[in-house]
């Protein structure tokens, strides 16, 4: 196999890496991109496990690019939300598990900006991708004793055991199409019904589209929030799609798409509801669906 062909094979995982460290579409293809001139410039006969190499440099690109991403963070307009994907074709890898899905979800990626950036790599590379610690450390040039130090800092930071449930995808489906069509009806306590107590909603506008600039709590405040919202929407059509291994509220209008909502669940409600609309960061998933056809025009 050339070299060419199997950078296209691996494409898939590479991206799926960079976008679980990144939290951004965008930044992920452009980290790809950045690892392709690395690995044309490689002794192909010096390297054991193309996979294990294209990792360490990946990761290695992502960790440069993670901590003045940090710094860009805290100066963003509003709740700063990963970039939704698409997730029914795989492009983030498969996800067949609970734990895989879990991995790409909103809540789970927002949880990662808790972690350092080595933290973040050594937690994602382990859960999401089955690295052990000797290949971890190879990675991260640090020792296994370490790597096994920093998993294990990292689950701590981020045991939340009653939410680390996944639940059945189809039930999910379920609460999501009953959530919808009591936001589309305004029946406000058919809405509270399916939130939990401490429900809470983010909006990610960026400052480049209408979104709420500080997340609303509460199942009264949530669901007075969304009722209504579906309804009479004009030429926009809503679709419940996969988006990040779950189902998600997509709005589109011809060919544009103006934006997502994502839901995080706990003991049968909804717990979580994140929504993105800024524009830049709807880029991939809108291209996305239009090679899907779910956009008009396409």
């Amino acid at each position: 196999m050339d070299g060419a062909t199997e950078f296209e094979r691996l494409r898939p995982a590479m991206f799926g890496l960079a976008y679980r460290l990144l939290g951004s579409a965008a930044e992920a293809e452009d980290v790809v991109q950045d690892a392709y001139p690395k690995w044309a410039s490689a002794e192909r006969g010096s390297i054991a496990s193309p996979r294990a190499w294209l990792a360490k440099v990946v990761t290695n690109l992502c960790l440069n690019r993670l901590t003045s991403a940090r710094a860009q963070r805290e100066r963003y307009v509003g709740p700063w939300l990963p970039e939704p994907v698409l997730t029914s074709d795989d492009v983030l890898g498969p996800l067949e598990t609970a734990e895989q899905r879990e991995s790409v979800s909103l809540a789970m990626l927002v949880l990662l900006e808790q972690l350092g950036p080595v933290e973040r790599a050594v937690f994602v590379l382990k859960e999401a991708f089955a690295y052990n610690h000797r290949e971890i450390a190879a990675i991260l040039d640090v020792s296994e004793v370490n790597s096994r130090q920093l998993h294990s800092r990292a689950r701590r930071a981020l045991d939340r055991s009653d939410e680390r449930r996944v639940p059945d995808p189809r039930q999910l489906e379920k609460l999501v199409e009953s959530f919808l069509s009591a936001a589309r009806d305004g029946d406000l306590p058919a809405l509270e019904s399916l939130l939990t107590a401490d429900v809470t909603a983010w909006s990610d506008g960026g400052g480049k589209a209408t979104a709420a600039r500080r997340p609303v709590h509460g199942a009264a405040k949530v669901a007075r929030l969304y009722a209504g919202m579906f309804d009479g929407v004009g030429q926009v059509s809503i679709e419940i799609l996969e988006v990040n291994g779950g189902p998600a509220v997509v709005a589109t209008a011809g060919d544009v798409l103006y934006g997502i909502l994502g839901f995080e669940v706990a003991e049968g409600r909804i717990r979580g509801l994140r929504a993105v609309a800024n524009p830049e960061k709807l880029a991939f998933l809108s291209e996305q669906l239009s090679h899907s056809g779910w956009l008009a025009g396409s």
